[in-house]
This record gives structure tokens, C-alpha cells and sequence, in this order.
């Protein structure tokens, strides 16, 4: 069964007045998800944050078994992290790194990722070592296997979606090349949760971290992560507080023995029971439908655009995504995004220093990612406003 368009259109204000595709930035959340966050805060108003917390204790809580059912975990497994960024670097920092070990990336790799595992080498003695890419532009699972083979790797640490290119690495893959190996294989889902069907026992990773604001449609400043149950002990998060651990001596304390220990007391309660939301929400739509949806619309896009005299399509991979990246020529990126901008169509543009381990990476490109709730009306009239 596939996706009623006209009511999750009607269920989202925003499409009434934007042509949005930026989804790989922030996409428009329902008004499921709005509302959520606005009887929190409105609660929080009325009678105080901590005894709106209290009365609204089942809705909180019900935020890991709604991420939990998503992505195919225990609700044990999820913590609820204030942005991607942070489970991602909540998960990395507590691995026990030595000197000699060695941690397997890919070119695709984000920035803020990269810059991480460039503190923990030189900090702890390790080596940050980058997986070619195969014929088609993913993570070559040949050169993977070659390197595992060699030994010494403690991490396996890639993006499921890149943020520039369009591609969808082959995460299951990886996964049992890691398993194999003995080796940790952390997931950078930020872009594919919410848009694709994500299974952590599928795709066999050790950890994950995902975004709210992307393809889940939830609120910003919301993220998560999971950490699969027989890891979570033999990692110790970097940060600790009376939430994530529990002081039983004057110099003793004791760390949870769940996913929450990557948590902090303090926390956007509004923002959590709207990611609760809005993972329900996208499970309701169900996942097949929204990858097909999704992807089909990015293909015929990719289509339109490369039949264009002048337009470069950037996109690389076997499999593609929602993330649909291209230069035109005689035309600058940021000045095709304000050209669109002023047209009521929303877009981004990728910045290639971000992007140092690849040398396909364009210097800026356009950006435009599509979501189910697009239209190919709209497709057209962004076609259309192109320069």
C-alpha cells in the first residue's frame, strides 16, 4: 500500500508554502510532531519542568520503543542524545583506544567524524586509515576485507548516506566484514534513518547515531543513539552524571549498565517526546514506502537535471539516494540556491572543504534532497526555476 500524499501533505503546514527540498538539512516535521513538542513546552509553561516531566512520564519514555521498533533494537539499546553529532562522538570517544590500533574509514566520511578520529590518533597512538572507494564510488568491500585481514583494527567507522554524493554504502556488507574481523563497526546513520529501512541486527552494527531533524521529520536539536547490548559494557562514555552513572561512595560510582549510560539528566524533554513522534509516525507511513517513494522521485530528478545541457550530476554509487547533488555550468551554487531561494524553493549547498578525504568532491554543488511528501509538480517547478 502506498503513501496517501494528499494527507501527509495536509498533515504538514509547511508544504503550503515552500517547494522544500532541502530533507538532507532539516525536513518539515508533521503536525504530529509539532503539536507534541508545543503540549510539552506548554505543560512545562503552566506548571513547571520538572512536574510537567512527571505527569508526562509515558510519553517520554515512549520515545526508545518507538526508535527502538524502527531501527530493530531493544529499547534498552537506544539512548536519546541532543543531536547526531553528539551520539556519534558519545559512542567513538568511549572506545578504548591504544597505540597501534587502527581505525577504517571511507572518503565519503564527514567532517566533524574525521576531525574526531584525527584528536583520538594523535591523543592515543592509533592510525586513521581510509578504505578506497570501488568502481562505483562506495567503500570498496574488497579493500575492506584486505585491510581487516591485516590486523589491529579496532574501529570500522562509515556513513551510511554521505552528505554530498548521493550514495548509499553497502552497511550490511561492512557489517559482516567487521563481525568477521572481531572489529567494532560504528554507523553513521544520519541520513538514512527515517529514509531507508535500517535493521541493526541486518546491517550487524556495533553502534549507531542518528539525527531527528533529516529524513524522521522530527524536531531539531534531537538525536539518538544506539549501542548494541552485549557492547555497551566494554564502553565507557567519556561523560558522566548522576543520570549515566550512580555515585554509591564518597570515591566509588557506578556506570548503568544500558544505552542510557551515553545520557545526561538534563535534557529538551519537548524535543525527545517529539522524536518519539515522529519515528512512530514514519513507521505508521512504513519504511518500504517511503524508500520507494523517495528514491523514485530522486530518479527522475537525476533524469530531468542530466538531460539539461551544462548540468553535472555529482551522484556516485551503485545504489542512490534521496540526496541528489549537481553543478551547472556558468553558475554558482550559492547563487542558484538564492536564485531558488526567491522562487520558494529550498535547497542547500555542499561545501567540499568538508569533504578533504575525497577527491570527487566538488569545490560546492547544489544540493536538493526529496522526501515522500514532494510532489512532481514541485519537481517541476524547480526544474523551472532553475537559472
Amino acid at each position: 500500500m502506498g503513501i496517501d500524499i494528499d494527507r501527509v501533505r495536509a498533515e504538514t503546514p509547511g508544504c503550503a508554502g515552500v517547494v522544500h527540498l532541502n530533507n538532507a538539512g532539516a525536513a518539515l516535521p508533521p503536525r504530529a510532531v509539532m503539536d507534541a513538542v508545543a503540549a510539552q513546552l506548554e505543560l512545562e509553561t503552566m506548571i513547571g519542568g520538572y512536574e510537567a516531566a512527571e505527569r508526562n512520564a509515558a510519553a517520554i519514555e515512549r520515545f526508545y520503543g518507538a526508535v527502538a521498533n524502527l531501527i530493530g533494537a531493544r529499547p534498552d539499546e537506544i539512548a536519546y542524545v541532543e543531536n547526531a553529532t553528539r551520539a556519534w562522538d558519545m559512542a567513538f570517544y568511549a572506545i578504548p583506544f591504544e597505540a597501534g590500533d587502527r581505525i577504517l574509514t571511507t572518503t565519503s566520511e564527514y567532517a566533524s567524524n574525521a576531525i574526531a578520529y584525527q584528536q583520538v590518533a594523535r591523543a592515543r597512538g592509533a592510525t586513521v586509515e581510509v578504505v578506497p572507494d570501488d568502481e562505483h564510488g562506495q567503500i570498496s568491500l574488497e579493500a575492506l576485507a584486505a585491510e581487516l585481514a591485516r590486523g589491529r583494527v579496532r574501529l570500522v567507522s562509515i556513513n551510511h548516506i554521505p552528505t554530498h554524493n548521493g550514495l548509499i554504502n553497502p552497511a550490511a556488507e561492512v557489517g559482516r566484514l567487521a563481525r568477521e574481523a572481531g572489529s567494532l563497526y560504528l554507523l553513521d546513520a544520519c541520513q538514512s534513518v527515517g529514509q531507508l529501512p535500517v535493521d541493526v541486527d541486518t546491517i550487524g552494527c556495533d553502534m549507531l547515531s542518528a539525527t531527528g531533524r533529516k529524513f524522521l521529520r522530527g524536531p531539531r536539536g534531537t538525536g539518538f543513539l544506539y549501542v548494541r547490548r552485549d557492547v555497551v559494557e566494554r564502553l565507557e562514555p567519556p561523560l558522566l552524571d548522576l543520570h549515566s552513572a550512580e555515585w554509591t561512595g564518597p570515591s566509588t560510582y557506578e556506570i548503568r549498565d544500558d544505552a542510557r549510560r551515553f545520557e545526561t539528566w538534563e535534557r529538551y524533554m519537548a524535543g525527545q517526546v517529539g522524536l518519539g513522534v515522529a519515528a512512530d509516525y514514519a513507521a505508521a507511513l512504513g519504511i518500504e514506502a517511503i524508500e520507494e517513494r523517495v528514491l523514485g522521485l530522486a530518479s527522475r530528478l537525476r533524469g530531468e537535471l542530466a538531460a539539461r545541457p551544462g548540468v553535472r550530476i555529482l551522484d556516485r554509487g551503485e545504489r542512490l539516494s534521496a540526496l541528489v547533488s549537481f553543478t551547472m555550468d556558468g553558475h554558482e551554487s550559492a547563487a542558484i540556491k538564492q536564485a531558488l531561494h526567491e522562487k520558494g524553493v529550498n535547497v542547500s549547498v555542499t561545501d567540499g572543504g568538508h569533504q578533504r578525504f575525497d577527491p570527487h568532491a566538488a569545490r560546492a554543488a547544489v544540493r536538493a534532497s526529496v522526501h515522500y511528501y514532494n510532489t512532481e509538480d514541485e519537481l517541476d517547478r524547480f526544474l523551472s526555476a532553475l537559472p
